[in-house]
């Protein structure tokens, strides 16, 4: 597939205990913006959220934010966006952020990372869409995750195939390099093309 137009990025609300974490979100984010690629995310202004959006407006790119009408009224929505989307559920934050998105990338997080990431991973395995998941690594935050994947293969629980299109590594450009050569991923193949959004 051609380089993505609009990369779904999930990642902490907060900064995280070391500074990688945070040095890292603010180099993915002026990468975004330098090959022109916008930004849709929780919408949040605190932790790495807040730090990836602002890396890409820094770069002069857009940055699209979905977030719940629970979470403005606790004024943690950014408030110099491109544009902020503003649902009423979690549920629907999702899946707009699905919708206007053709890539999906996970920096570090918590809790809300993993489920947001492995929604999409679930989708992409039952052919929902043909669209790149990546683990963006930081000091080996995902090294046991990587290792918990391979691990389902080896029980069973996960087809080779499936796994392998999960792209896992700490490098930005080798990231952008295995989108721009990704192709739907085995499992979409599998299942088939009936479903998948356009």
């Amino acid at each position: 597939m051609p380089q993505p137009t609009s990369l779904c990025v999930y990642c902490g609300s907060s900064p995280g205990k070391h500074p990688a974490y945070a040095e890292q979100a603010r180099a993915f984010g002026t990468e975004m913006a330098k090959r022109g690629i916008a930004l849709v995310y929780g919408g949040g202004n605190v932790g790495l959220m807040g730090i990836v959006a602002d890396a890409v407006l820094a770069g002069g790119g857009r940055v699209v934010g979905v977030i719940p009408r629970q979470l403005v009224e606790r004024e943690v929505a950014h408030k110099g966006l491109s544009e902020l989307v503003v649902v009423d559920t979690m549920h629907q934050r999702k899946t707009r952020m699905y919708e206007l998105s053709d890539a999906f990338v996970a920096l570090p997080g918590g809790f809300g990372t993993m489920d947001e990431m492995f929604e999409m991973l679930t989708w992409a395995q039952l052919g929902l869409h043909r669209y790149p998941c990546a683990f963006l690594d930081v000091r080996g935050y995902y090294a046991q995750l990587r290792s918990l994947m391979d691990h389902m293969v080896v029980e069973g629980f996960v087809q080779p195939g499936q796994r392998d299109s999960v792209w896992f590594g700490d490098s930005t450009p080798a990231l952008f390099d295995w989108m721009a050569q990704y192709d739907g991923g085995t499992a979409a193949r599998v299942i088939g093309p009936s479903s998948i959004k356009a």
